[in-house]
């Protein structure tokens, strides 16, 4: 007789402030502002948690002379317990107007570093196949693409950052369940509603990750199955004189909504501030809602950006994503 329990997660990390961050999940949103822009990204979540996950991104993107073209660079660190992965990735982006909207095409080639320290672990089992290599380390390329689709005042994108699915099993392992680097999928919209002209501006957002999304046409049966729900972010937020952005999302799984088999994760609140400078400066906090609230103590961002904007800066209405 045995009991089981399933437990669901993402690899790829998660953001609260995703929309100042969207490089790091679609290739097509380089160049997008219009002008250079640069953001630094910390996140440290369940804190007071030993092992909680860690991570840090760091992303780069401008349109080129030739405005149909965008480059930008983006990197991740991200640790959990005794694991931690390191990518790096080159973005480009080709823009095709329609009118007073335009469709960016975007792709991206770059390289993962997988590795852990499972002498960090204290092992029911002294003996354990799986944890037989001290020091597992992976070097893996990969490549991205995605779809922006924009206007002023609307935006809608879809990108999967790494399409090269990994088996990170050892060859002389024999296991039905063992460590695999899975698809990502990640689709985001959003819009602008001016209250009072551009003094009050309204910004509701949402972006889906789903993991495996296609999985069920997998040719190899052991990435059909995935353990992790299709999670949501729904964000609201207000930015007041084109300088103090704030709001509030609330993130969730689908799963959580139509059959109860995940739960309500989070709510979260944040601010951002623009400095006439350029510098732009911003937090956030998110309160656990799920059982781990006790020993988490909430997660929280802080985030460091510039904004090159010299065409921003001479527009009767300015990029607000």
């Amino acid at each position: 007789m045995a009991i089981s329990a399933t437990s669901f997660g993402q690899q790829d990390a998660m953001f609260t402030k995703y929309m100042f961050n969207s490089l790091a999940y679609n290739p097509a949103y380089a160049g997008a502002k219009d002008h250079m822009a640069i953001s630094l990204l910390h996140r440290t979540q369940w804190w007071g948690i030993d092992g909680g996950p860690n991570t840090q991104t760091f992303t780069i993107h401008s349109p080129l002379k030739n405005e149909r073209v965008g480059l930008g660079f983006s990197a991740v660190n991200d640790a959990i317990g005794p694991t931690n992965t390191i990518s790096a990735n080159v973005s480009y982006a080709y823009r095709i107007p329609f009118g007073k909207a335009r469709l960016a095409v975007g792709v991206q080639g770059g390289v993962l570093n997988w590795r852990a320290d499972w002498s960090k672990l204290s092992l029911e089992e002294i003996v354990d196949d799986a944890f037989s290599e001290t020091t597992p380390n992976y070097l893996l390329p990969n490549f991205g693409a995605g779809l922006y689709f924009s206007t002023s005042k609307f935006y809608l994108g879809m990108g999967v950052p790494h399409l090269i699915e990994y088996d990170l099993r050892e060859e002389n392992i024999n296991s039905a369940q063992w460590a695999k680097s899975y698809r990502h999928y990640f689709f985001s919209a959003g819009a602008v509603v001016p209250i009072k002209g551009d003094n009050i501006v309204f910004k509701p957002s949402i972006l889906v990750k789903s993991v495996g999304l296609l999985s069920n046409t997998n040719k190899d049966e052991a990435y059909q199955n995935i353990g992790a729900p299709t999670e949501f972010d729904v964000d609201v937020s207000f930015l007041f004189y084109n300088t103090l952005w704030v709001g509030t999302s609330f993130r969730s799984a689908v799963e959580a909504i139509t059959n109860g088999t995940s739960s309500f994760d989070s709510v979260d609140f944040w601010a951002s501030y623009y400095l006439t400078n350029g510098l732009r400066i911003g937090a956030a906090y998110d309160y656990t809602l799920t059982k781990i609230q006790s020993p988490a103590q909430g997660s929280f961002e802080v985030m460091l950006g510039y904004e090159f904007n010299y065409v921003t800066k001479q527009a009767v209405t300015p990029r607000y994503f």
